[in-house]
């Protein structure tokens, strides 16, 4: 049997075990590092290690640490701090020496702030797949990204190796896992990749596996990210998040839901947006042909008010239980307000929901764009005292916005824009089917909604949305 013994000076209870330490090199063989003091314990031979290798490669969390290893160097056993039992079970030793039988240890130096990234970055680095790129002795390192053509319009944080060993510590996924292949220059786009947008976007790492979910979610066939990439249309990826993992990294769903201010929602959508432009190459006036884009393609994302609701959330509706998370992608424009301040009947609600709704895209559009009605706490208050479920609501609406083709025709309303003359006749859908939805978020004081409009050509010719578990 050998032991490896991980200490410090700087710790009251490696001092304290000094004697002990000074009996079983006598009796075993006993390797000593020290992480602060190569000369300590004074008078024994100890191994330097000052720079944390070895006590990063046996995942040291606290010292004093005694390893037992068996003939062919393989641990069977340690223990932490100094408990005599512990102690004198891994040697087979009587060590009593007036010691307590008790003390705990102190923090190992790897578990210092910012130290277990560098380590990894510094002994762990094959695990990171990406070209490093040198930038000069005096280039700044902001403005690097820029030069390169990284950013989207605004500064990132600079993908540091250290950076990015913290962000993969977000998720139990290898790094090298490929998720798959970003449009358009359909680039491999591994794990590792995500992380480095994650780190330039302003993620923590407790983000990363929502980011990862929404690029997968986006890289779906039935996503059309490629179409929804190179339309003319104003649309982009949007963001929803359901389930425990918006409480447990912060995310927004009620005041300011849809706009700056909370870390999460603004950089979890933003990573994504980086992922499509910086793996992908999907680019403005390149790729993306966009004729005006939207400020949802900076970052598009946000959190569904789950406990506030009396309706299943987004994911329950499509066929996850509450107790799971998930990501939804919608090919989004911007926003568009309903206000309402003095309905107080469902019908009344109904009529301005459905007189905002009937303008997504032009009045004439129907079965092309899908749409997210976005209801906020006093909207849907009205809905909660009538008794009226998310289908009810759901189904009025379409009714509602079921059509007149005479109404819809080109040359109709003095308006050129319009469907052929075959459809004059026809009652027809504002919404294919499927393509309407309803969440609930915004704060709790206003009478306001939102309305969501997707891109022009949603459905089956082009982008349906899709929702994904969320993997840790």
């Amino acid at each position: 049997m050998s032991y490896r013994l991980y200490v410090k000076e700087g710790c009251e209870t490696c001092q304290l075990v000094v004697p002990v330490l000074a009996h079983l090199l006598k009796h075993a063989d006993v390797t000593v590092f020290s992480q602060d003091n190569p000369a300590f314990p004074a008078g024994m031979p100890v191994e330097d290690d000052r720079e944390l290798e070895h006590s990063w490669r046996d995942g040291i969390e606290t010292v004093p640490t005694l390893i037992c290893l068996d003939e062919a160097g393989t641990e069977t056993g340690r223990t932490v701090g100094w408990d005599r039992s512990e102690w004198e079970s891994l040697t087979g030793d009587g060590l009593d020496f007036g010691l307590p039988a008790f003390r705990p240890g102190c923090g190992s130096r790897t578990q210092d702030p910012g130290m277990p990234e560098r380590l990894a970055a510094r002994y762990d680095r094959e695990r990171l797949h990406s070209r490093s790129v040198e930038l000069a002795d005096m280039e700044d390192d902001l403005e690097a990204c820029f030069d390169r053509g990284w950013t989207d319009g605004l500064p990132v944080v600079p993908p540091t190796a250290e950076r990015v060993m913290r962000m993969l510590t977000g998720t139990r996924r290898d790094p090298a896992e490929v998720i798959g292949a970003v449009p358009p220059d359909l680039a491999v786009c591994t794990v590792e990749k995500i992380a480095i947008n994650a780190v330039m976007a302003g993620c923590r790492p407790e983000y990363l596996p929502v980011v990862i979910a929404a690029v997968e979610a986006a890289l779906q066939d039935e996503f059309c990210m490629h179409g929804l990439l190179a339309t003319t249309y104003y649309s982009g990826p949007m963001i929803i998040v359901n389930g425990p993992i918006r409480k447990h990294i912060g995310m927004n769903s009620k005041g300011n839901a849809l706009g700056q201010g909370n870390r999460a929602n603004a950089t979890i959508g933003r990573a994504l947006q980086l992922v499509i432009r910086n793996v992908g190459g999907g680019k403005p006036q390149g790729v993306d042909r966009s004729v005006f884009g939207n400020p949802g393609k900076y970052t598009y994302c946000f959190a569904e008010d789950e406990e506030g609701s009396c309706w299943e959330s987004l994911a329950e509706e499509k066929g996850f239980d509450a107790g799971t998370s998930t990501v939804t992608l919608f090919a989004a424009d911007g926003m568009q307000g309903i206000v309402d301040q003095k309905s107080r009947e469902p019908e009344s609600l109904c009529r301005s929901f459905a007189a905002g709704l009937r303008v997504v895209g032009h009045p004439k559009m129907v079965l092309a764009s899908d749409a997210i009605l976005v209801i906020s706490p006093e909207h849907e208050r009205v809905f909660r005292l009538a008794g009226w479920s998310k289908q009810d609501v759901k189904d009025r609406l379409m009714a509602l916005l079921t059509i007149p083709g005479s109404e819809l025709v080109a040359g109709a309303g003095g308006m050129a824009e319009g469907l052929p003359e075959k459809f004059k006749d026809r009652d027809l859908p504002k919404f294919r089917e499927g393509g309407f939805n309803i969440v609930r978020a915004g704060g709790s004081a206003g009478m306001f909604s939102a309305i969501i409009a997707g891109w022009g050509a949603s459905g089956s010719s082009g982008s349906t949305p899709v929702t994904r578990a969320i993997e840790l």
